[in-house]
């Protein structure tokens, strides 16, 4: 495995004719926790999109490498295969698709092989009592009828069956009342301490983050990253806000 798992270097990204990141660079090892945090319309969102490879976004400059894989022309379902997640802010509803099947076919398509449905079925139900997870919910189509609440507690199962080498976590903690925090947070701290995978985290919400070990922090303002630093920086936004930092 290469010493840094993710590197972007000069990243660029347009949407349609707008450049909305401006040569953002991130390195981000194996195992590690970053958090990325920043105004409204910052491009925190754009970054996780860009580096999952949706077309909408366009890379006008700059590089991704991915696990020593220059990654950056690649598609999404490639990006997947070589071990990125992406969880969504607002997850799509995918009605004719059990959340179940969806997961089963996830597991196939990433391992390359056949998965034996005892086999399947034991570690789904695993990781549902994990998140507290009514069984019935794998019988359901993905996501369809869910509360926002339930849509986010699929996505961190999503996370736990599927252990990427990087999930990159989108605001997972909106909409969520404080019991969902918890249990969600719960979900990624299995995930940061028994799989070892790294996260990119972006929240505006630090509550999530309170039974996580974070290794850096970055604040990320109109399209550039301004400040990087280590766990500390969190409580600093958390008293004094992001406004002494576009200021310098």
């Amino acid at each position: 495995m290469a010493e840094q798992l993710l590197e972007v270097k000069g990243l660029q990204v347009n949407v349609e004719d707008k450049e909305i990141l401006h040569s953002i660079d991130l390195d981000i090892k194996p195992g590690e926790t970053h958090v990325l945090m920043g105004p409204n319309g910052a491009g925190k969102s754009t970054l996780g999109y860009a580096l999952m490879g949706n077309p909408k976004y366009t890379i006008t400059g700059g590089t991704i490498m991915f696990d020593g894989q220059d990654i950056t022309g690649l598609s999404v379902d490639k990006r997947a295969k070589a071990g990125l997640f992406l969880s969504f802010q607002n997850p799509l509803e995918v009605p004719g698709i059990s959340l179940s099947s969806f997961l089963k076919t996830a597991l196939e398509q990433q391992r390359g092989v056949r998965i034996k449905a005892w086999d399947f079925r034991k570690e789904l139900r695993q990781a549902m009592a994990l998140l507290q997870m009514d069984a019935k919910y794998a019988e359901r189509d993905l996501n369809a009828g869910f509360s926002g609440g339930e849509k986010k507690k699929a996505e961190i199962l999503q996370l736990l069956m599927l252990n990427p080498k990087l999930a990159i976590l989108d605001e997972t903690d909106s909409g969520l009342d404080v019991d969902a925090v918890k249990i969600v947070s719960q979900g990624i701290k299995t995930f940061q301490e028994h799989r070892n995978g790294a996260l990119l985290i972006i929240t505006h919400n630090t509550k999530i983050l309170e039974a996580l070990h974070v290794d850096k922090t970055h604040i990320l303002a109109q399209g550039s990253i301004i400040k990087n630093a280590g766990p500390e920086l969190v409580e600093e936004i958390n008293k004094q806000g992001f406004e002494q930092f576009l200021q310098k």
